[in-house]
């Protein structure tokens, strides 16, 4: 019998914390392991619901490929280093205190001696082998390169050797290099452990064995060494040293011999630890050691820096000349740019009232409305209840009015944000708040008399002239950018649209006032979520494309507020929940425990995630880089969003490298929900050669091969076989939405900043760089962003649908260049890139200039100060549009007005600023102000109605009756009367008087043209 005293630990207690640790690792692994396993198995169930599934298993066969061989080169390599380190170890070791101290070491790793060896091996062999999974796109791109039919101007290779070899290579070095250095580091270790090297030992300090086993792997070490200095000659191509990017006077005749005579020196060095094998001296490998570093010192450093001070610096200019003529055009290349029409514009400042009249069909094409500012309008007008969301910058694209007309329109989808806040959990967000509902347009360049956008799709269901014109579509979105990560559809009753939440009170673009941009003021407010504004409870049923929706859920289509339409969905977008080890995956994906317990969830469930667009294209293809700004279009029946892709790469010789989200800023991406989609890295080859669509209800992503020229996306349809679809295959509806992309245009005229230039004197001297003016309608210094207009160029017949933007000379504000390019796809000019050079000699106005004439005119002054001084609302500046006009550049910049301390006001578009020359006007539309811009003597404007041939208005007695005359006179006292009246209750803040004057100064101005014909009769 034994005792123990009640606090004695037990014996086992030891026992038991030695398990503790091995078993908590244990269930850490697995762990782990389950949900790596999980997250692979639903991406490739994700994969195979939209038909890529190709995409999944190619990459991961890459990956498995690329791990295991680099594993097995890292694993043979230290394992067999490690394995003879051992075999030579010495059979007697002198006797030391050294020795005596490693012996204890000895005797605790000898038994285990096999399992620490493979631990350390295995061990760096999973290490080199995650790390090398990372390359899977390095190596595909390797492995299925495609030709660029040009050849670098340095060694007269094609590109693609240094897209897509040298960087491949480059990997190759990078992992040989490191096995070989762990190799040493594992031999120099057993050696040391087992007496073949001696640190504290008197006389030889490494046996025989040791020393040939070391001078071998450092042989090998700077074999590689010299491998790396000859492939270091191609990478000149990419070298910063001189004044341009690529190689450049000192790279070509310095550092280029310089690299291969270091290559021939390393060869040598490495020869020499080979022969250490019979000298078995010391001294072999530090001498060899010795000369390799001091050739780098001296050939590549001294003497490229020699040559760089006293040859090239005195004389840049002049040395520099071939290489900066091949930076110019390579860059060129690369960016796309290289086939700029430039053209010398001599810019008017004065114009005639007979050339404006010439140019009177150019004004109701003008898009006056603008998309970061009525973004809160439609939330407002078009926001049916709180948890529907627009984005803060809508977008502009183009629809068919019912005349067949093209007309530049205002666009967004109503999304769904989220349940009412009062109702969020995880059954609402994730079941029952699955999806948006209907496309918002309204009309770019129309606004009714108060101000409001002109809608030509509006409310739930939607209606409109752009579905009337466009046809049926599905309105539902359950793939957008916003609502929840992912939601289980087929379960419960899913929310659709409210019944009898019709707003009556929609401005479009049939209703009788609406005019380009003459507002009269108001309230600025408007129903919303369902409050006031003539919901009447009307029909719910109809949805503008014959869908009542009534065989789901079984709702009654008729209802008062209040009363909800609910939805099944019927697509197949989805991912399906057909058994409980499905929801298992997903439960772990997520880590929520709801996907198990709840019972509404059934074989015929299906679970949509990956939801956002653009996400969605780069999951679909991760090798592309997506546009910023995906926009929906109704398409063939269906809500399509529409995002731009791109292939880019920085491997293209002497192509100067850009920072893409650098390039991509502006005030639209800042402070807005919109974001940055490009990524933070460095590219100098930028296509758009995917065109993607992605459908709004089912999910189904489709990748068109839009640049079928494209080498990179040659190369990725290699990679990926089956997954592109033909440039021919795209639709004409869907063709004639899209457009060139956003991101693109920032990218190219942040280089056409320098590499408009194209003479290397010139660019040498760097006098003619551009800049882009800073946005002068927001605070702050980010980029004016490019604007999306109809416009039509000097010497061009018609119009078309661009992107513009403007460029100012460094360091100064006035305008050196305007840039547009071609964004409609259906013409043969479609990304043509034009600029307009203005001349050095004369001074143009540029954004910032135009904006503090603005600010600083008296006449615009005295129109604004009442709305300035009022403190019932606020002024806003819309966008500041620039397009050529009559010979000259035309700025035009409407100015909302919004109420204050009212939860539903929204901007109204009040007053339209124009400036042509030296000279700015404002006026109630763009006609108004146009005329005031350009009036004669007589005070009469070119552009009012009747005179559009350019005759002079004559508001004379001359030639005509009294009685005309007195009629005239009386008619433009009252107007006078009624301005004076409307600036008055301005001030005061009295809108509803304001407008009562308005109409007073219209009748008034109607009494007094009808008299002056009647003089002109007379």
């Amino acid at each position: 019998m034994s005792f123990r005293s009640p606090g004695a630990p037990s014996a086992r207690m030891p026992r038991r914390s030695r398990l503790l640790a091995p078993v908590a690792a244990v269930v850490v692994v697995i762990i782990a392991g389950l949900l790596l396993a999980a997250n692979y198995w639903t991406d490739y169930k994700w994969f195979s619901s939209i038909g890529y599934s190709t995409v999944f298993l190619t990459e991961l066969r890459t990956r498995a490929l690329l791990f295991f061989g680099a594993a097995a080169l890292m694993m043979a390599a230290v394992g067999a280093s490690m394995y003879i380190a051992f075999r030579t170890r010495p059979v007697s070791r002198p006797t030391s205190l050294e020795q005596q101290g490693l012996e204890r070491y000895r005797m605790s790793i000898d038994p285990r001696r096999k399992l620490i060896f493979w631990l350390v091996a295995a061990g760096l062999g999973v290490l080199t082998g995650l790390s090398a999974t990372g390359e899977w796109s390095t190596y595909l791109q390797y492995a299925n390169g495609a030709e660029f039919g040009t050849e670098d101007p340095l060694f007269n290779i094609d590109i693609s050797f240094f897209a897509f070899t040298y960087p491949f290579l480059r990997v190759i070095l990078g992992y040989l290099f490191a096995a070989v250095v762990f190799s040493f580091l594992a031999a120099l270790v057993v050696h040391y452990l087992y007496g073949g090297v001696r640190l504290q030992t008197q006389g030889q300090r490494a046996t025989s064995a040791a020393r040939v086993h070391l001078s071998v792997l450092l042989g090998v070490f700077v074999l590689l060494k010299a491998g790396a200095y000859w492939l270091d000659r191609y990478g000149l191509v990419f070298s910063d040293r001189g004044y341009i990017f690529g190689g450049a006077y000192t790279d070509v005749t310095a550092v280029l011999y310089a690299k291969i005579i270091l290559a021939i020196i390393a060869l040598v060095c490495a020869l020499l630890f080979f022969a250490n094998i019979y000298f078995k001296n010391i001294m072999v490998p530090i001498v060899s050691l010795g000369l390799l570093v001091l050739s780098a010192i001296l050939v590549g450093g001294v003497y490229p820096a020699v040559v760089q001070q006293f040859t090239v610096s005195p004389n840049e200019q002049r040395l520099e000349r071939p290489y900066i003529a091949d930076n110019i055009e390579y860059t060129r290349q690369a960016y796309g740019i290289d086939d700029t029409e430039v053209e010398s514009y001599d810019a008017e400042t004065e114009l005639s009232a007979q050339q404006l009249s010439e140019e009177a069909e150019t004004i109701p094409s003008v898009r006056l409305v603008d998309p970061s500012v009525v973004s809160e309008t439609f939330q407002q007008m078009q926001q049916v209840r709180g948890f529907y969301q627009f984005p803060d910058v809508l977008d502009v694209d183009r629809y068919e009015n019912e005349e067949g007309e093209k007309v530049d329109t205002i666009v967004s989808a109503r999304e769904l944000e989220g349940p009412p806040e009062d109702q969020d959990n995880w059954l609402t967000r994730h079941m029952v708040y699955t999806h948006g509902f209907g496309v918002v347009a309204a009309a770019g360049n129309e606004v009714d008399s108060e101000g409001r956008p002109a809608f030509t799709e509006y409310n739930i269901p939607p209606t409109g002239e752009l579905s009337d014109v466009a046809g049926e579509y599905e309105p539902r979105i359950y793939y957008g950018q916003e609502g929840a990560e992912y939601v289980i559809v087929d379960a419960e009753p899913e929310y659709d649209y409210p019944l009898g939440g019709q707003s009556e009170d929609v401005p479009t673009t049939d209703q009788e006032g609406n005019q380009e941009g003459d507002p009269t003021a108001d309230e600025a407010q408007a129903p919303a979520d369902g409050q006031d504004g003539g919901q009447d409870g009307q029909d719910g049923g109809q949805d503008g494309q014959g869908n009542d929706g009534g065989q789901d859920g079984g709702e009654d289509s008729q209802g008062g507020p209040g009363d909800q339409k609910t939805n099944n969905y019927d697509g197949d977008g989805g991912v399906e929940l057909s058994s409980f080890f499905d929801r298992i995956l997903y439960a772990m994906k997520y880590q929520e425990a709801d996907i198990l317990l709840n019972d509404a969830i059934n074989e015929d469930s299906q679970i949509l995630y990956d939801r956002d667009p653009a996400q969605r294209v780069e999951k679909t293809a991760p090798f592309l880089t997506v546009d910023s700004e995906p926009y929906p279009a109704v398409v063939d029946g269906d809500v399509k969003w529409i995002v731009d892709a791109y292939t880019t790469t920085n491997g293209y010789p002497y192509s100067t490298r850009t920072d893409l989200a650098n390039a991509t800023e502006d005030t639209f991406t800042q402070g807005t929900n919109r974001g940055n989609a490009l990524p933070g890295n460095e590219a100098n080859y930028i296509r758009n050669s995917v065109k993607a669509t992605v459908d709004a209800y089912d999910g189904s992503v489709t990748l068109y091969n839009w640049d079928e020229q494209d080498p990179v996306l040659q190369t990725w349809s290699d990679a990926f076989p089956g997954i592109m679809t033909k440039k021919d295959e795209i639709s004409d509806e869907l063709k004639s939405h899209l457009r060139y992309p956003d991101d693109l245009v920032k990218v190219q005229r942040e280089m056409l900043k320098e590499y408009h230039i194209t003479d290397p004197d010139a660019f040498y001297g760097g006098q003619d760089f551009w800049e882009i003016p800073a946005d002068p309608t927001n605070d702050g210094n980010d980029p004016e962003p490019p604007y999306r207009q109809t416009i039509r160029l000097p010497g061009e017949q018609e119009a078309s649908f661009s992107m513009t933007s403007t460029f100012v000379p460094r360091d100064r504000k006035n305008l050196a260049a305007f840039m547009s390019v071609n964004s409609d796809p259906n013409s043969d000019d479609y990304g043509k890139l034009s600029i307009l050079n203005l001349p050095q000699d004369s001074v143009t106005l540029g954004p910032g200039q135009v904006q503090d004439q603005f600010d600083a005119d008296s006449e615009i002054r005295d129109v604004l100060l009442p709305l300035q001084q009022n403190e019932q609302s606020q002024m806003i500046k819309g966008n500041l549009l620039t397009l050529p006009f009559a010979g000259g550049l035309l700025y035009v910049e409407p100015l909302y007005v919004q109420a204050e301390g009212a939860e539903s006001a929204y901007p109204l578009l009040q007053q339209v600023m124009v400036g042509f020359g030296e000279e700015v006007a404002i006026g109630g539309n763009l006609q108004e102000a146009l005329n005031n811009l350009f009036a004669g003597d007589d005070g009469e404007g070119p552009l009012d109605e009747g005179q559009q041939d350019g005759g002079d208005a004559d508001t004379g007695d001359g030639g005509g009756g009294s009685g005309s005359s007195d009629e005239l006179s009386k008619a433009l006292q009252d107007a006078a009367d009624a301005y004076e009246k409307g600036q008055k209750a301005l001030q005061d803040g009295d809108f509803s008087t304001y407008d009562e004057a308005n109409q007073e100064l219209k009748d008034a101005l109607d009494r007094a043209e009808e008299a002056r014909d009647e003089n002109d009769e007379e």
